[in-house]
């Protein structure tokens, strides 16, 4: 297990989690359980519990709040620190890992590894104001949700894997996959390129979007984690398996710790399938449900287990 994974995880009080604890963790690990049951709530609180600094932190809640579409350009509101402060006050109180926010009385206390630094509402303010300057919204190869990376965030994202030698390898996995020859920028637009012609991206569907954003993030990140929420959203069940081969081999040459759910069955035994293909015994499944007290709980399968209940046809959702 690489120091930078999370190998288990505490939650209080932070959305629909009470006081959750869950342990056990692989390298790959997917997510299930029924609808509106905490799948997104929890990769959210272990994309928060990986902030290192109170501004990465706070960058981190705009990140889930920019893919919930909770702000609406909150900066051209009248009276910012009132705006500033509910959206903390929606996100605090939560105790994550070994970082956590919670609002004491008038003050806002943010604890970090190995120190707790307290913030009034004006200096903490100030922070958030100078954050607000910079960004609307924001996004990070480290968290992919439902919403497909804007056209101005590919374009970087593209020339990044261009200076870092990984564009070529992108483009094998999408000829593959769906028969396109290369993804390219042309004025500041992506285009497809297929059969010689070039197309928008745009005029693709929400599979192929989807595809690109999941592979240039495990390209791009190393010694790291990646979360991604509905893996399977706009996919077609026929690629599963690619796109797990792909997530498998390149996290274990990345060293990437990834979290992903998914509410398909489909996608549960494609998951299986291929780490059984492939020999992968890193992966983990964790199934979230509510007990009779209606208590948010979890269960944690390893590659035994999952392998078992697929070959028994067990629902593991």
């Amino acid at each position: 297990m690489s120091k930078h994974f999370i190998e288990n995880i505490e939650i209080k009080n932070f959305k629909c989690f009470e006081n959750f604890k869950a342990e056990g963790f692989g390298r790959v690990n997917l997510i299930g359980g029924k609808n509106n049951v905490g799948k997104t709530a929890f990769i959210e609180a272990c994309h928060l519990s990986k902030a290192k600094s109170v501004q990465e932190l706070y960058s981190r809640l705009l990140e889930v709040d920019t893919h919930r579409n909770i702000i609406n350009n909150l900066l051209y509101q009248r009276d910012k620190q009132q705006d500033i402060q509910k959206l903390i006050q929606e996100n605090n109180n939560f105790e994550i890992s070994q970082t956590s926010v919670r609002i004491i009385d008038y003050e806002y206390e943010i604890t970090l590894p190995n120190s707790c630094i307290k913030y009034d509402y004006s200096k903490l303010s100030n922070i958030l104001d100078i954050n607000f300057l910079q960004l609307k919204s924001y996004y990070s190869t480290n968290f992919i949700a439902q919403d497909t990376s804007p056209d101005w965030l590919l374009n970087q994202l593209i020339g990044k894997a261009k200076l870092e030698d990984s564009y070529h390898i992108l483009n094998t996995f999408l000829k593959n996959t769906f028969n396109i020859d290369n993804i390219d920028i042309i004025d500041n637009i992506p285009f497809l390129k297929k059969n010689k012609k070039y197309t928008p991206l745009s005029q693709y569907g929400q599979g192929i979007k989807s595809f690109i954003d999941i592979v240039i993030a495990l390209l791009l990140t190393k010694e790291d984690t990646l979360f991604i929420d509905e893996i399977e959203n706009g996919i077609h069940y026929t690629n599963l398996d690619k796109l797990w081969e792909i997530i498998l081999t390149i996290s274990q040459e990345q060293n990437v710790q990834v979290f992903a759910t998914t509410h398909s069955k489909e996608c549960i035994e494609s998951y299986a399938r291929v780490a059984k293909k492939l020999e992968e015994t890193d992966i983990k499944f964790l199934s979230l449900y509510r007990n009779k007290e209606n208590v948010l709980k979890s269960i944690t399968f390893d590659y035994e287990k999952i392998q078992d209940r697929i070959e028994l046809g067990l629902d593991n959702r």
